[in-house]
This record gives structure tokens, C-alpha cells and sequence, in this order.
């Protein structure tokens, strides 16, 4: 492309630099050059920013890129543009909404796969400068963000169903161009990545989509490009290649301490604006915010705005709910790590310093007892300051929760320890498995591997789980008691299974003598499930799945116990 071929020399100089720096000039050859850890601290230690999907697409209140050519015709999908006029857009409005939430970043969808820029690229005319509002947004709310102190980056996706080299077209980038040239596009990707960071820049991060035909060497020298323009930027792995951080979508990512993340979520169910779209209540907001932290990632939280240019009212009023909850944490939250405990139903942690923070996600019912520390806790207090009470005993921590530190949300305690948090090598939740001296055997196990045994479901760590072979759509879980045990409910953690269960159809059986008797029959589990019933009593129960749409696994069964 002309554009590309004018930076090409300016590049070759930048890449020298990178090589200078330190890091491996010939590991562009065969990779990526790594982001600078400072870069990546940077970025981790704001830990929430606001994604915003928007575009013509908001005309149809339909999903942007992936209704091109399914619910909407190409042809009447490319043309949206041509009446898109978002007279009330005001950056510092979008601005002021996400520092209300408490966010820290904003990532703006610069191009989605449907192709549509909203900056003043001169690579095509298939832009917001084309429109009749005729205003370059992304250079808009890039300086509203510095004025308000928020960092900026920019979502550009690498497929592009739009464009006539690349490979694959709409609906969902599934049709195959008769005619096409991946080097061509691949070069017009670069060259407009070059406008972003040089023009709006420098970017917090680029936030790469959906690769679809690139390869991880192709992947590599976008990115190469990127910290040749940037050196300190940081990099999703989207590309084809892995980058700097993951990305788990609509779901919160499993605790991963050695390599960054941020999980991707809407505040509805679509990504882009929908007329009354579900609107997630507060603590649902909250608790993702708690759970992501806690297991070390960042949190993006998307927002669709309208095709007037507002993000809607109800929407902006959650994220100011989400802020004003969001203030009294803060400490908890920015510039910490996640853990020492890992993730768990009950609880999550974060840590900086001597410090370790407690979310505890259920309503305290009395003492919790938790994996022992390596060092003393010298204090605990509660958000307003109330002493609680701690003891070591063999083997665990005991923390007295007091009712008090429930907000209807979470019970916050924070704790001080005689070392450096940060030193903890990452700990299960619990001291001990959730039903001890139980015993679990299943009808299958994936791989025969000790890895992902029945056990797992009953050893206290949610980090591991039970897990059934690819393809499985009946099975079952046995857990056996070492003495007759009474419960009134019970709570299991399905893994895998995102926003949807695995599991259709199943029932919770208690051991009568030889004969098995249904005491709850589901339809679904997914993550967090709980339920309660009339308190029963017996020596084994036996997860029964009836149907299934791919293995069952799960990383936890716990037993409600009755209520004295």
C-alpha cells in the first residue's frame, strides 16, 4: 500500500532500536519481541477499563460485525454509514462515565470485522470521516482521556470482512473471497496500526481480534511492528500469536499468576447497543470485578452505546453504582496481585505489600477457615476499621467474619502479616477438602489422567477438577461418606462452561440401602450453582448427568450442611 511503503525505512530504524535495547534483534525473524515488564506492570496495576463496541451498526440495534450478511444484508450493512449521525457524542461525557465506575482505561473498538474505522484513516474510505457527523472520535475521546487522566487504547481487529484482500467475508467470516491477497491486507493492517499508534498514541494497549488466516509468524510481525512504533506497549493474543496477555471472554479466566490477563465482558448481553438488552445487576458487576482480580486478571467491561452517540442512561447509572461501591475498595483493588488464595466460591484475595485483602462473595455464617500463611497476622480489620478476630491452628487460619462486614455484595476484611504477601506461592482456598474423608469414584475420567480424577472435585481446590472425555453426554459422580452425613443443600463449580452449562439434564441421588433416590433433579449447573432442599441423610450421593452437550467436569462439590 503507498501508506506502508512511505513508513517502511522509519521502521527498519525503530526495529535497530528495539535490538539496542537489549532484546533479540533476530527474535523478530521467528517471533515477537516481548513487552517491557514495566509495560506490562503498567497496564496490570489498573486492573479496570471500559471497552466500548460502537459503530453504524447501533442504526440496527444488531450485533456489530457478526450480523453483516446474516441479519442484515452486506450490501445494506456497508451502507449504514451513510446515515450515521451520533449528534450527542461527547468524549469527556464517555470519559467522565468510565472514571464514575472507577475505571482506569478505556479500549475503543478503532475497527471491528465488519471494517468501518472510526478515525481519519487515510488507508480507506470506509470511515467515520465519510459520515454525516464527519468528527475523528477516536482522536476525540484519545484526548479526553488524557485530559481526564485515563489511559487510552485501541481494539483493531485483524480479520476484516470489509476489505477485498482479505480472505474471508461475511456472514461470520466464513465465506471464501474468490480473490484475495493476505500479504496486500496484511500490509494495510500495518499500515493502519502505524496511523493509530503514531497519531493517537502512545496507546495504553493494542486489543487484536478474531485472526482467522494469520499465522503466528504473521501475528508476530504485526506485532513487531507495533513495539517498533511503541516499545512500551503491551500486546493481546490475538494476533495468532500469544502476546502479552490473554484474553478469556464473557467469562472470568482461571487464577494465573505467571502470565497477565483480562477477561472481556459486556454490562448486557450484547456487545454492541440493543434495545433493552439485560442489564446485569450490581452485584452480578461487582463479583466479576472481585473474581477477576482475585485470580490475578485484568477487567474490561463493555458498554454499547447509541447510535445518538450516549451511552444509555441505565447503563451509565450501573457503572456509577459500580464507582461508588468501586471508591471504598480502591486500595484493595489497584496496583495488587491476585491471591495468595486462589479463587473460590466463597472468597478472593489481593495482595500488595504487607497487606492481603479479603472478598468473601456469600454472607458470613460464622468462622472461616482458610490455608495457613508463612508469616503472622498481626492484624485484621473490617472496612470501618473493626478489629476481627484471627487464630492459627494446626494447619489453617481461622477467621471470624463478622456479620457486620456485609455489604449485600461482599464482606471485606483486610488483613496485615509479618512478611511480604507477595511471597506466597499461590494457596488452595480451604485447609481442608470440602468433605473430609470422602471419597469420589466416576464413570469415566478424560485421559485416564490422575489429573483430572474424581477426586478432584472433593479435594478443596478449585483450581483443579474431575473431567469426563471429549464427547461424553452422560455420566455420573459418586462421592462416598466415611460416616452417615446430613446436608440441606448443596453447591457445585462446573468448569468450561462460560455463560452456559454443559450439563442439560441431571439429578443429585442419595444411597438407600442398595436403591439410589433422587433428592433434586436440574435442568442446568454452570458456575456457582447452589440450591437448597429438605435435609436429608445418607452415606454417598451421586451426581447423576442425564444429558450433557460436551464432558461434564467440575472443579468442586460441596455439601450445605443443615441449619443448627
Amino acid at each position: 500500500m503507498k501508506r506502508f511503503s512511505m513508513i517502511g525505512a522509519s521502521v527498519v530504524f525503530a526495529l535497530m532500536a528495539i535490538g539496542d535495547d537489549g532484546r533479540n534483534l533476530a527474535s523478530l525473524v521467528q517471533g515477537a519481541v516481548p513487552a517491557r515488564p514495566e509495560a506490562v506492570k503498567r497496564w496490570r496495576d489498573l486492573r479496570f477499563g471500559m471497552f466500548i463496541h460502537w459503530g453504524p451498526v447501533s442504526l440496527t440495534g444488531k450485533e456489530i460485525g457478526w450480523s453483516r450478511g446474516r441479519e442484515t444484508p452486506v450490501e445494506a450493512y456497508d451502507s449504514l454509514y451513510k446515515r450515521f449521525n451520533p449528534v450527542k457524542f461527547n468524549a469527556d461525557e464517555w470519559a467522565a462515565i468510565a472514571k464514575a465506575a472507577g475505571m482506569k482505561y478505556i479500549v475503543l473498538t478503532t475497527k471491528h470485522h465488519d471494517g468501518f474505522c472510526l478515525w481519519d484513516t487515510k488507508e480507506t474510505d470506509y470511515n467515520i470521516m465519510k459520515t454525516p457527523f464527519g468528527r475523528d472520535v477516536t482522536k476525540e475521546l484519545s484526548d479526553a482521556c488524557r485530559r481526564s487522566g485515563l489511559a487510552f487504547g485501541a481494539y483493531y481487529s485483524t480479520c476484516d470482512w470489509h476489505h477485498p484482500d482479505f480472505p474471508l467475508t461475511s456472514p461470520g467470516g466464513k465465506t471464501l473471497r474468490a480473490t484475495h491477497d493476505l500479504d496486500r491486507y496484511t500490509d494495510y493492517m500495518k499500515a493502519q496500526v502505524w496511523e493509530l499508534l503514531v497519531n493517537y498514541g502512545p496507546l495504553l494497549c493494542l486489543w487484536h481480534d478474531v485472526p482467522q488466516q494469520f499465522d503466528v509468524r504473521r501475528g508476530a510481525g504485526v506485532i513487531n511492528l507495533e513495539r517498533a512504533v511503541q516499545p512500551d506497549i503491551v500486546v493481546n493474543n490475538r494476533t495468532r500469536h500469544p502476546g502479552d496477555f490473554d484474553t478469556p471472554e464473557q467469562r472470568i479466566g482461571k487464577f494465573q499468576f505467571d502470565r497477565p490477563w483480562e477477561t472481556c465482558m459486556t454490562i448486557c448481553r450484547q456487545w454492541a447497543w440493543k434495545p433493552d438488552d439485560n442489564l446485569k445487576p450490581l452485584d452480578v458487576c461487582i463479583r466479576a470485578l472481585l473474581r477477576t482480580i482475585g485470580g490475578d486478571g485484568n477487567f474490561l467491561f463493555n458498554v454499547g452505546p447509541r447510535p445518538d452517540g450516549l451511552i444509555e442512561p441505565r447503563q451509565a447509572a450501573r457503572l456509577r453504582e459500580m464507582g461508588e461501591w468501586v471508591a471504598r475498595h480502591g486500595t484493595a483493588i489497584y496496583a495488587t496481585r491476585g491471591g495468595p488464595w486462589k479463587p473460590s466460591a466463597l472468597m478472593v484475595s489481593t495482595r500488595a505489600g504487607s497487606t492481603i485483602n479479603l472478598f468473601f462473595l456469600k454472607e458470613p455464617s460464622g468462622p472461616v477457615t482458610l490455608a495457613p500463611l508463612p508469616f503472622a497476622v498481626t492484624s485484621a480489620r473490617t472496612l470501618d476499621g473493626k478489629e476481627v478476630r484471627t487464630e492459627v491452628r494446626k494447619d489453617a487460619l481461622v477467621i471470624d467474619v463478622p456479620a457486620c462486614a456485609w455489604d449485600g455484595i461482599a464482606a471485606f476484611v483486610e488483613l496485615s502479616v509479618a512478611g511480604d504477601a507477595l511471597s506466597v506461592e499461590p494457596l488452595s482456598a480451604f485447609a481442608l477438602p470440602s468433605m473430609p474423608g470422602a471419597t469420589a469414584t466416576a464413570s469415566a475420567v478424560f485421559g485416564n489422567n490422575p489429573k483430572y480424577a474424581p477426586a478432584m472435585a472433593v479435594d478443596g481446590d478449585e483450581a483443579t477438577r474431575w473431567a469426563t472425555p471429549a464427547g461424553t453426554h452422560q455420566a455420573w459422580l459418586r462421592i462416598d461418606f466415611p460416616n452417615e452425613t446430613a446436608f440441606s443443600g448443596i453447591r457445585i463449580e462446573e468448569e468450561c462452561c462460560g455463560h452456559s452449562s454443559r450439563v442439560k439434564k441431571w439429578e443429585l441421588q442419595k444411597l438407600d440401602g442398595e436403591i439410589w433416590t433422587t433428592v433434586y433433579a436440574g435442568t442446568g449447573i454452570g458456575a456457582h450453582f447452589e440450591t437448597a432442599f429438605n435435609p436429608v441423610t445418607t452415606h454417598a450421593i451421586r451426581i447423576n448427568i442425564i444429558d450433557a452437550t460436551e464432558g461434564p467436569t467440575f472443579s468442586e462439590v460441596h455439601l450445605l450442611r443443615p441449619t443448627p
